[in-house]
């Protein structure tokens, strides 16, 4: 009788690729942590207080601003952001149409109409030419997104801003870090706003944002407003909003700050080991036109995303999309008045825009069978 052969082991499956794993960076400052809530709760200090304080004067160092004021979230922080800079009712700021939604939520909770323009084709961020053509004599702010951890072009903003007396605004909520001829991003405005989401490059153990500012006066009323319109105990000065920062989080930041500079360069290394990786292949990495990048996220251009991202998932590979919707085609804001055909470029990276993972802990080899992966779809194709 002949002898079956016994078939051969089945390979062992590959390890699932996460979009994002905040793992090996709470690992660092786990120790450190553990030690500041304990000091925490023992003097009680849950909401502002020292601990906050302490968070907001590293972090004001960190990015070269005289001022910091701590809030609950990064949209938070955009709302008091334009109400300390005097927008409100009957007035417009431009917003670029590639961005998460908060950013229309600022000028929208101040009472004012965010009038949003196209981005630039290779970046994503704003593109001032574009927004010369929209701005109007009821324009009174702009608002430039450092998008997924890359400088909008700010010589241009700044010079657009100038020209048309408009006060600037950044939402650097993805960029903490970055920086433009040697300044880091938010510091260049009058306002900055920062998001400490947990999956940021600087995140907290829960939400969390900040606003930076030169200008002490506009510090104060920042204070103020996010604790209830408060200038001394139990008198209100104007209408207020509960945005106080937690003590917890600011002792989570503050620990994650003293490595942020670390993650940073371990990110700017697995970016430019993907680049490496995709080159030749029929898909469009991001170019860094704009002098630095953070790297808050990895996003490739094709127009076989969806396809692409289903061949990456069926592979154990996690990607995520930033933004498939554009807010110009945003069903809370349809009632602008804007031709939604007159933004092709956010249209193309709202199509197209796929990112890959990109986290600090992440491997060489795992950015390498991402990479993989992709080169293995165009093959089959």
């Amino acid at each position: 009788m002949k002898q079956l052969l016994t078939p051969p082991a089945p390979e062992p499956a590959a390890r699932p690729i996460p979009f994002n794993d905040l793992v090996v960076q709470w690992h660092e400052v786990e120790t450190a942590v553990r030690r500041e809530f304990e000091d925490l709760i023992t003097r009680s200090a849950f909401c502002s207080g020292p601990f906050v304080e302490a968070f907001e004067n590293d972090v004001a160092a960190y990015l070269g601003a005289c001022h910091a004021v701590g809030v609950n979230s990064g949209t938070s922080a955009l709302h008091l952001a334009m109400l300390a800079a005097g927008v409100g009712p009957g007035d417009e700021v431009l917003v670029p149409a590639h961005t998460f939604i908060a950013s229309a939520w600022g000028p929208i909770y101040a009472g004012a109409t965010p009038l949003l323009c196209d981005v630039d084709d290779a970046t994503g961020t704003i593109d001032v030419e574009d927004a010369q053509r929209r701005v109007s004599s009821r324009t009174k702010a702009i608002l430039p997104v450092h998008l997924y951890g890359q400088p909008a072009n700010l010589d241009a903003v700044t010079e657009f801003a100038r020209r048309n007396n408009l006060t600037l605004i950044e939402d650097a909520a993805q960029a903490i870090g970055a920086r433009w001829n040697g300044r880091c991003v938010g510091t260049h405005g009058t306002l900055g706003c920062f998001s400490f989401y947990p999956g940021k490059n600087l995140g907290a153990a829960g939400e969390a944002g900040l606003v930076t500012t030169d200008d002490a006066g506009l510090a104060q009323r920042l204070r103020s407003l996010r604790n209830h319109g408060q200038k001394e105990r139990y008198v209100h000065a104007e209408t207020g909003f509960n945005y106080r920062m937690d003590g917890l989080q600011s002792a989570v930041l503050k620990h994650k700050l003293e490595r942020l500079d670390a993650w940073t360069e371990r990110r700017r290394e697995l970016a430019a080991l993907y680049r490496d990786a995709l080159a030749g292949l029929p898909v469009r990495v991001p170019e860094m036109r704009h002098q630095d990048h953070v790297w808050h996220l990895f996003v490739i251009r094709t127009p076989e995303r969806d396809a692409l991202r289903a061949h990456l998932q069926d592979a154990g590979i996690e990607c995520g999309l930033h933004y498939p919707v554009p807010l110009h085609r945003q069903p809370c804001l349809a009632h602008l008045p804007v031709d939604k055909q007159s933004f092709p470029n956010a249209d193309r990276w709202a199509r197209e825009g796929l990112s890959l993972p990109l986290f600090y802990g992440m491997t060489d080899a795992q950015v390498a069978r991402v990479a993989d992966m992709v080169r293995d779809f165009y093959d089959a194709r």
